[in-house]
């Protein structure tokens, strides 16, 4: 059993598995917030200083829901500089700074007042769905016309994304985040999308079952443009229909954009569209009658 470890950070407390020192965080400014419960082996910060906020993204600490080695998360946020860098876009929370720690490596965020439509250590399943105050619950009460326009922006990163030659792994919910007050959509946590040609070496790829297509659970699949066209049209059933129950009963937002969702997630790669763009365009054209 490991040994759980209190740490204060300003008036904030938290758990690791093992003390660490985060007295490097003193100059960036005030810990006002800590996320420490993610499986990834990052831990991550609000912190503010002379009325600026910024996000700070840290690997080399041992989280209590992680289960692997610190290198390794060291690395994986090593790696995914790069992706940042090439990827930077208005629908992405943007990178300002990145530096290595004595123990680990440190990532610094503008700060975006959204809030995590996946929030699951918050509120789990079933209280993500039916909880008032989960985000997820508050964004599917909004106006069709609301998330169509969230949409608008995930898929235009996404169009950009292919044309980068990247495709995203690990892409879900939990990389949403949503200012409610001011109607804006980021997406976050791009550390494993990947340069193309990508074949699964994994078996099972990161990410959620929700946004899976079932490439991604075939080793030495490739990992192609109709993949991440899948990922897209799961990500419409998630935020317009039933999720997983991808049957119109469910579905918020008449039949034209049904029938485009459903083929961008059928499970013969074939029949899916061939690019990102190429689904963009008739999702787009097909949606601009809500978004008057």
């Amino acid at each position: 059993m490991n040994d759980i470890h209190k740490m204060t950070l300003g008036k904030i407390a938290f758990q690791l598995k093992k003390p660490h020192d985060f007295s490097w965080l003193e100059p960036i400014g005030e810990v006002f917030s800590v996320f420490a419960e993610q499986d990834s082996g990052n831990i991550c910060f609000g912190i503010e200083k002379d009325g600026m906020k910024r996000f700070v993204k840290y690997a080399g600490a041992n989280t209590m829901n992680y289960i692997g080695n610190t290198a390794d998360a060291i690395d994986r946020l090593k790696r995914s500089i790069p992706i940042y860098n090439t990827l930077k876009h208005k629908h992405l929370v943007n990178l300002e700074d990145h530096f290595e720690v004595d123990n680990g490596y440190a990532f610094v965020f503008a700060w975006f007042d959204g809030e995590c439509l996946h929030p699951h250590w918050s509120f789990p399943p079933p209280q993500k769905y039916t909880n008032p105050k989960s985000p997820f619950f508050r964004f599917k009460q909004l106006p069709a016309k609301q998330r169509l326009a969230s949409l608008k922006c995930i898929y235009e990163f996404h169009v950009f994304v292919e044309e980068m030659d990247y495709v995203p792994i690990d892409f879900y919910d939990g990389s949403i985040l949503y200012d409610f007050q001011n109607h804006v959509l980021k997406i976050c946590d791009i550390d494993f999308y990947q340069k193309k040609p990508f074949y699964n070496t994994m078996g099972r790829l990161w990410g959620s079952n929700r946004f899976m297509a079932p490439e991604e659970f075939q080793l030495s699949a490739e990992i192609d443009a109709r993949t991440t066209v899948f990922t897209m049209g799961a990500t419409a059933f998630c935020l317009l229909g039933g999720e997983l129950d991808r049957s119109y009963l469910k579905w918020d937002v008449g039949e034209e954009l049904y029938a485009i969702a459903k083929r961008a997630t059928e499970s013969e790669k074939r029949n899916r569209y061939s690019t990102v763009k190429e689904f963009y365009d008739e999702w787009n054209s097909a949606s601009k009658k809500y978004l008057k």
